[in-house]
């Protein structure tokens, strides 16, 4: 699922409580204390959406292993900063590979140039040709 289709709210306080199996109240107090932040509509009807359930089901397995509020807070922003973090790294080897491709078609260009003779005038293109079996002009 593309985030951008899990981060569409959609779901009223009554489906959020139900799907997440905790009472409404709850989830107000949860949005008070900065856990969860639901959208809302131009009414003012807060909207969940399938990344604020997820995030509420988490907090619900913490607070259900002994963990209060307070730890809850910590590992839901440590949790945040390791997804940054792991989208910041996916962008570094994607910028990786692209430099490796470019050093790698440049080392071909630079063995393409050797092979042109020296104050010749070979064209480059026609070397290549040459080289990969093309024939010359």
């Amino acid at each position: 699922m593309a985030q951008a289709d899990r981060d569409k709210p959609l779901y009223m306080i009554s489906v959020a409580a139900e799907l997440t199996g905790m009472h409404p109240q709850t989830l107000r107090v949860y949005e008070s204390k900065g856990l969860v932040n639901p959208k809302r509509s131009g009414g003012n009807t807060r909207l969940y959406s399938r990344s604020d359930i997820e995030r509420l089901e988490l907090i619900n397995q913490l607070t259900d292993e002994g963990i209060n509020l307070a730890g809850v807070v910590r590992i839901l922003d440590m949790k945040e900063r390791a997804e940054k973090r792991e989208a910041e790294i996916e962008e570094l080897r994607a910028r990786v590979r692209q430099l490796e491709d470019e050093v790698a078609e440049y080392k071909v260009q630079k063995k393409i140039t050797a092979l042109v003779p020296r104050g010749g005038s070979a064209d480059p293109e026609q070397v290549l040709r040459g080289l990969l079996g093309g024939g010359g002009i």
